[in-house]
């Protein structure tokens, strides 16, 4: 059995419990292969529009939740959940705290490289913020074309082509698109600047990035929905981003390259004849 991958701290976020397209199986899968100090759910795990709405609570939601709860117990994680916009349920109830769970509206992290402030992200969301109406369209559209995307990748693999993003596509092409990312990411430096730290997670915009703004670390954990992505901190102060289908690859090449030594091992010797 593979051993699993040491982390300090792994950072998810926009998993989306409780909708169709929510990639609970692939998040099971990282969490099982991994070992972490510290899991950090950054909001949005839990989809409680999409549940009111009439989304459906699948068993593999419920094992997601299990699995979390393991961690706490068997590999003693601490895990911190931050609300997000999606779970603002748990906004009325904040700061919660009981054995190694937290739950609280942001967290700072302390690095031996300095402090990162660590939020979903929803705040320096205008819409979310000031319209909520909207807000809520926006997810139902976004669903919408969660759906349409869904389609187009079957017959994408009717055809023997790879998955392909709509969304992303549009988030690339799109001006307004572009801008609204350029801005959110521009509110969340000057905010972790002003916090003074010297760096800043988020998630919420479904749009993974680990790159410097200027001064400041900015690391999105993207989502999975279709991002498929988390923030990891090998070792303290050192953060990367994670990407299941890379992780994937690598497992499938592991498990060819097995497969391969295996059949070797049994294939039957040859004696010369005497």
């Amino acid at each position: 059995m593979k051993e699993k991958t040491e982390y300090e701290t792994i950072i998810i976020s926009d998993v989306h419990l409780g909708t169709r397209d929510s990639k609970a199986e692939e998040v099971i899968e990282f969490l099982k292969a991994s070992r972490c100090k510290r899991l950090i759910l950054n909001g949005d795990i839990v989809d409680g529009w999409a549940l009111k709405a009439g989304g459906k609570w699948r068993d593999v939601h419920t094992k997601f939740i299990r699995i979390v709860l393991k961690k706490m117990e068997k590999d003693d994680t601490e895990v911190i959940y931050l609300r997000g916009n999606h779970d603002d349920l748990l906004e009325r109830f904040l700061p919660i705290a009981f054995g190694n769970l937290k739950i609280e509206q942001e967290y700072v992290h302390e690095t031996p490289k300095g402090k990162y402030l660590v939020v979903h992200g929803d705040g320096f969301d205008s819409l979310t913020t000031s319209c909520r109406f909207i807000a809520v369209m926006g997810a139902v559209g976004y669903e919408w074309l969660l759906r349409i995307n869904r389609l187009y990748n079957h017959w994408r693999a009717w055809r023997g082509k790879g998955y392909y993003s709509l969304s992303k596509e549009i988030k690339a092409r799109v001006k307004s698109a572009v801008s609204f990312v350029d801005r959110y990411e521009d509110q969340l430096r000057h905010f972790a600047r002003g916090r003074g730290c010297k760096g800043i997670i988020c998630g919420h915009i479904h749009t993974p990035a680990d790159k410097m703004l200027e001064d400041i670390h900015y690391l999105n954990s993207g989502d999975w929905v279709e991002s498929l992505t988390a923030i990891v901190e090998r070792v303290p102060g050192e953060f990367s981003l994670f990407s299941y289908e890379e992780f994937a690859q690598t497992k499938m090449a592991d498990s060819r390259e097995s497969e391969a030594l295996g059949s070797s091992a049994l294939r039957p010797v040859e004696i010369a004849a005497a």
